[in-house]
């Protein structure tokens, strides 16, 4: 199949830790070499952010990534890109208008309604993953949610209007029927991970302090403030975060002062070390050299770290939210607990950290769950199934109305 994967804010060939970039872009990446080894013509399409480069780039993982011009050739926070959506639209549709796509699999609610802007009055179909719900945000956020008023209203249209959702879990669901998606019109294939680079092994250093590890972007809802607090009541226990800048703009970053602070306030400043954004190359070794990965957001449609751990044997100490709960087994591949509590979350890492056989046990049932159920080849399959079956559904539907 020809395939367009459109990713509006989130390129895949991105410098991952920054605002936003993240597992949108790890995703896309993955399903896009995914299926491109199986044969598929892919390319995936996302805004141009700076002023220079080649409009289309070939990758060494087979899928091309090409720039579509709307609005400044700059960088621009995700949550001001709604006015430029209308130009992507129109970009991308000039891009099909000699030799268009077989399907089309917009990723996030932005680049949902720029591909149906373009596939308005053609026979491609579009299939949609959100990778994350303005309605979920605004209900943990409140007040400072930066999303546009109207995203809400926006992902009801797309649950109307796309031809099919592709959910990352079953939490996803039931939040999408709230906005109106029909029964049936709903898949859930999950995230994928990378059981061959991420792989279990000794930490480098078996004799240093118990070590935890937090890992992602720096913005609030990631929680790791949390982690941060919880750290005071883990004497001895040392906490790595890597993400967000590299690290010599580390001291420039509001985020990290935030961080930097509450350490201080809570007494453990001593105990963080910050490392910056890291390449994709370095996440493995950092995580076999921790004890305890912590993974505990506010609130979460995914959440790739968890899998990441788990492919590593590490066990994982999660924020019950979202995705996490389809991911950690508690009690088998690591421990969940409330958000924003750093009580129970102390008690949850201590009690691990003071039960190496326990730890050793839920890092192997990890390692087995991620290589079962989490295997990119197995999430690239499942969502190639879906291609066709909604491809066929199409080209029928097409059939009749002629």
């Amino acid at each position: 199949m020809r395939l367009a994967l459109v990713s509006e804010h989130a390129n895949p060939l991105a410098v991952l830790g920054g605002a936003d970039a993240g597992g949108q872009n790890v995703h896309v990446a993955a399903l896009a070499a995914g299926l491109a080894r199986r044969g598929h013509d892919v390319t995936v399409y996302t805004r141009r952010d700076t002023p220079t480069g080649p409009d289309r780039t070939e990758t060494a993982d087979g899928y091309a990534v090409e720039l579509v011009a709307a609005g400044p050739r700059a960088e621009v926070p995700k949550d001001e890109l709604l006015p430029h959506v209308a130009d992507l639209g129109d970009g991308l549709r000039e891009r099909w208008d000699d030799e268009p796509p077989d399907l089309v699999h917009a990723h996030f609610w932005m680049s949902g309604l720029a591909s149906l802007r373009a596939a308005r009055g053609t026979p491609v179909p579009v299939a949609q993953t959100f990778h994350a719900l303005g309605s979920v945000k605004r209900r943990q956020q409140g007040l400072a949610d930066t999303s546009p008023r109207s995203r809400i209203d926006h992902e009801r249209r797309l649950c109307r209007d796309v031809d099919h959702v592709i959910a990352t879990c079953s939490d996803e669901v039931a939040e999408l029927r709230s906005l109106g998606l029909a029964p049936g019109r709903a898949s859930v294939i999950p995230c994928g991970v990378d059981t061959d680079l991420f792989r279990p092994a000794e930490r480098r250093d078996p004799d240093g302090p118990p070590r935890l590890l937090v890992l992602g972007r720096m913005v609030p809802r990631k929680g790791i403030g949390n982690v941060v607090e919880a750290l005071a009541r883990l004497p001895g226990v040392e906490l790595v975060v890597a993400g967000g800048p590299a690290a010599d703009a580390l001291d420039a970053d509001p985020d990290i002062t935030r961080l930097r602070e509450i350490a201080h306030g809570a007494g453990v400043a001593d105990r963080v070390r910050f490392l910056g954004g890291l390449g994709r190359e370095q996440v493995p070794g950092l995580i076999t050299d921790s004890d305890v990965v912590v993974t505990v957001p506010w609130y979460e449609p995914f959440g790739i770290v968890p899998l990441e751990a788990m492919a590593c044997g590490r066990p994982v100490v999660g924020a019950a939210v979202g995705g996490l709960l389809d991911t950690v087994v508690p009690g088998r591949t690591g421990e969940l607990v409330p958000p924003r509590d750093p009580d129970a979350l102390a008690v949850a890492v201590r009690d691990l950290l003071a039960d190496p056989d326990r730890r050793a046990a839920y890092g192997s049932a990890g390692r087995e769950r991620a290589v079962a159920c989490y295997d990119w080849r197995q999430v690239v399959e499942q969502t190639e199934t879906t291609y066709h079956a909604l491809a066929a559904s199409t080209d029928r539907a097409t059939e009749v109305a002629r």
